[in-house]
Order: C-alpha cells, then structure tokens, then sequence
C-alpha cells in the first residue's frame, strides 16, 4: 500500500445513477411494510411513504448544490469543514466521520440482516437464531440475535467487501448486472399487484382512519422513520465525489434522478403488495414473523390459487431475487461509505491509516476493510433496533448539521460559483429541518436513541480535542 493525494476520475454518469439505485433500493422495501402499515393501523400509513418522498426531494437539492460545488471525495465531512468557519468546521468535520463509524456499519448490517431473513424462507435451516435477548442499557434495552442467519449476514457482507478490492470504474459491470435484477423483482411485484390483487384494499381505510388526533401524528412520525430509512441513498454519489467524471453536471442529476425514480417504484410496489394480502394480514405479519419474507408471502398468496405448488417455486424465486437485491444495497453502501474516513484521513482530520490506497487497486482498503468489520458485529443486532439508531445518528450528527450549513454557507460565501443551485432556497434546508426533527421527536421512543447520538457526540469531541492536544494545537 502507499499513500496518495487523490482517487482517480473513472465513474460515468450513467455508473453514479446506477450506484445511487442500488443504494436506494435495498431490501428496505421488501421488510419494513408491515411495519410502517402497524404504526398507523392500516392502508393511511402509506401517506409515510409519500412525505417521505417529498422530504428526500427537498434534502436531495441541499445536497446537489453542495456536491456539484465540492465534488470530493467524503461528502458530508468537506461540506462541514467549507460551511463552519475555522476549527469549528475541522470539529464537526471529525464528528461526521466518527459517527459515520457507527451509522455506516449499521446501514449495512441492515441490508445483510434482511438479505439473510430472505434466505431462511429458501432454506429453513439457515432461519435458525437464539434470540432476540435483551440487552439493558440503563433504562434503555435492544434486542440481541445469534445463529446461522447472523453467521450468513456476516459473510455476506465480508463477501461485498472482497468485490469492491478494485477501482469504482471497474465494478461498472457488476453494477448494471446487479440494478438489472433490482428492477426486474419490483416489475414483477408491480405486474403481479395489477394481475392478482384487489385495488380496493389499497384504499380499505378502517372508520377514523384519518382522524388527525396525537395517535394519528405520533403513527406518522414511525411511519416516516421507516420511509426515511428506505428513501436514503441518493446522497451516496457526494461521497464518490473525487471518482466521478463531469461532477458539476453528474452529480445533481444522479441524485435528483435516483430519488425521483425510486419514490415511483416504491409507491407501486407496496401498493401492490398491498392490493394482494391487504392491510389487516400485513399488520398481523409483523408479529408472526411472516414479514421476514414479505415478498415471497406475496407471491405465494397470488400464484397459488392459480398455479398450485408452482406457487410455492415463485415464492423462493421472488426470495432469491430480494437476496441479489440486499446484497446490492450491502455491496453500494460499502463502496461509498468507505471513503469518507479515507477523505478526513488525507486531510490528517482523522487516523492515518485510513488515508492508504491499495497500490495496485486504487481502493482506500483500510477504510474498507474497518467499516465492514464493524458492519459484521452489527449483524449481531434486531433490524428493528438498527433502523432507529441509524436514522436518528444519521439526522443529529448529519443532517441537521448539514441543513444549518447550507444556510450559513450562502451567507458567509455568496460569491462562490455554485454550478447547481438548489430551487426556491430557503426553503430545501427549512422543510428537511422541520421533516427530520418531526421524525425524531414524534416517536414515543426517541429518547433512548437521542441518548445514543449523545454518547456517540461526547466520545467523539473528547477523541477530537485528545487528537488536538496530543498535535501541540
């Protein structure tokens, strides 16, 4: 390995749109809607779906403005350090890349977790776990698993980490092949949805339903916590930045793009998985287990009637598509997350060994190799559990910092060239404030992953300020 002052301009335009669908469209969809249908007790819970489409349109223009004017590698840590003046900026720069630390395995666990939840309705043996055993922290608990699923979601991350030894023009390949599948599973959800299903049950409100009471916001806030989980994704070109060719143009576009595309997709297929089993059977799903494989539960509801034991083959087909469909998630997430420690490496803002680029590869392998070791002990860990904790660090120690930024970066530098300027400013950053704070602080629960974000911010300064003091600053 040796070290190196840059990564090398080889991801087209095309190769970023496909990278941030496959960070997008992960095995999210395929899990989480049985649970975001019980937070509000029936079909209205997909009003989450469509506000959280409209929250990742106005948080994507924050971050194609800042992306097209610093196409770097890191994303959020250079934006931090532009935005902020001084040393405050080098901190929360730092803060950025040490809670990515924690929030990107969890990210990544997530999609090993579902992808080995599909592969235990394959093969039965592999669905074995002990657990979940609750783990008291304080006044706070999570859920902690072991068995074969935990062991195949391990290696599959371990296996993602060994694809990605390369540069990122060179995984274009393996990129289209993998989005080609994605799209194929939810074009067949959607045909199936419109062939079998019954309309009627996507729109089978139960009586006070839309009664705007607190039960009915506090549903909501779950229900967008959910969709915001799923949604995620399109910034993951901001952190290829230094690796993309024609960055001003490509990177607005890929992530504008991928969030209008997705948001259409999803709304399809989760209205038709919803038309086949309906709400009330989904609800019941998410406490029976059923709902660690959603999709084959649906085809096979469909197909059976009609085709019998073929039925039953459909639904380890539609498995096995889902499982190539997590695996791409694991593989995308990876490959943009573990340039973020390498970019605040280079900087000398973080530990130096993450700034070494393999010699032949052109990768950051120390970084690489960290986050998924860390993403494999997550695996350990209830999808459930990882979902909240992610998406609550992610909007303290990000997002919310970020929106702020934006803010004050247009004030202090309004000379700058901005090659895409986000539409009807202020209003992005404004809207994502209101929709992420509304996210963490309408959950009954939000107080025990707060606490979380809160250790992770001490742990972090204090690391910062030893780093500083041990540099005679």
């Amino acid at each position: 390995m040796e070290e190196a002052s840059k990564l090398e301009r080889t991801l087209t335009p095309r190769g970023a749109l496909v990278l941030n669908l496959l960070d997008m469209i992960g095995v999210g969809p395929f899990l989480t809607l049985p649970l975001l249908l019980a937070a509000m007790g029936g079909p209205q819970a997909m009003l989450g779906w469509v506000l959280g489409a409209l929250l990742a349109a106005v948080d994507g223009m924050v971050w194609a403005e800042l992306g097209a004017a610093m196409p770097e590698a890191g994303g959020s840590y250079r934006y931090l350090e532009e935005m902020f003046p001084g040393e405050w900026g080098r901190w929360l720069g730092f803060l950025f890349v040490f809670q990515l630390c924690f929030s990107a395995p969890l990210s990544v666990a997530s999609g090993a977790i579902g992808l080995a939840q599909y592969a235990g309705f394959v093969w039965p043996a592999l669905s074995s776990h002990a657990g979940p055993h609750v783990v008291h922290a304080g006044a706070y608990s999570f859920g902690v698993h072991a068995g074969r699923s935990v062991v195949l979601a391990m290696v599959i991350v371990a296996l993602a980490a060994l694809l990605q030894m390369r540069r990122a023009g060179e995984l274009k390949r393996l990129s289209y092949v993998l989005l080609g599948l994605v799209l194929l599973t939810i074009v067949w959800t959607v045909l199936t949805g419109v062939l079998r299903g019954h309309w009627g049950n996507v729109v089978a409100f139960a009586p006070g339903a839309w009664t705007l009471n607190s039960s009915f916001f506090l549903g909501l806030g779950s229900a967008m916590l959910v969709a915001t989980y799923d949604y995620w994704g399109y910034y993951n070109v901001t952190f290829l930045g230094a690796e993309v060719r024609e960055a001003a143009r490509t990177i607005p576009r890929a992530v504008l793009g991928s969030i209008a595309i997705v948001a259409v997709l999803y709304l399809a297929l989760n209205a038709s998985v919803l038309s086949v089993l309906g709400a009330p059977a989904m609800m019941q799903a998410s406490s029976l287990g059923a709902r660690r494989a959603l999709l084959s539960v649906f085809m096979e509801s469909a197909w059976t009637p009609v085709l019998g034991g073929y039925g039953v083959l459909l639904a380890k087909l539609a498995a096995v598509l889902v499982m190539v469909t997590a695996f791409a998630s694991v593989f995308s997430l990876l490959l943009g997350y573990s340039r973020v420690p390498y970019a605040a490496a280079s900087d000398g803002n973080f530990l130096r060994a993450f700034a070494r680029l393999d010699r032949r590869g052109g990768f950051p392998l120390v970084s690489l190799l960290s986050l998924a070791a860390m993403a494999m002990a997550c695996c350990f860990l209830s999808l459930s559990d990882v979902i909240a904790a992610l998406v609550v660090l992610r909007i303290v120690l990000q997002f919310g910092m970020q929106h702020a930024g934006v803010m004050l970066w247009r004030k202090r530098k309004p000379e700058l060239v901005r090659p895409f300027r986000m539409w009807l400013y202020p209003l992005p950053p404004l809207l994502a404030l209101v929709g992420f704070g509304y996210i963490v602080f309408s959950r009954p629960n939000f107080k025990r992953e707060l606490a979380l974000a809160g250790v992770v911010s001490l742990a972090g300064t204090i690391v910062f300020l030893l780093r500083k003091r041990k540099d005679g600053q």
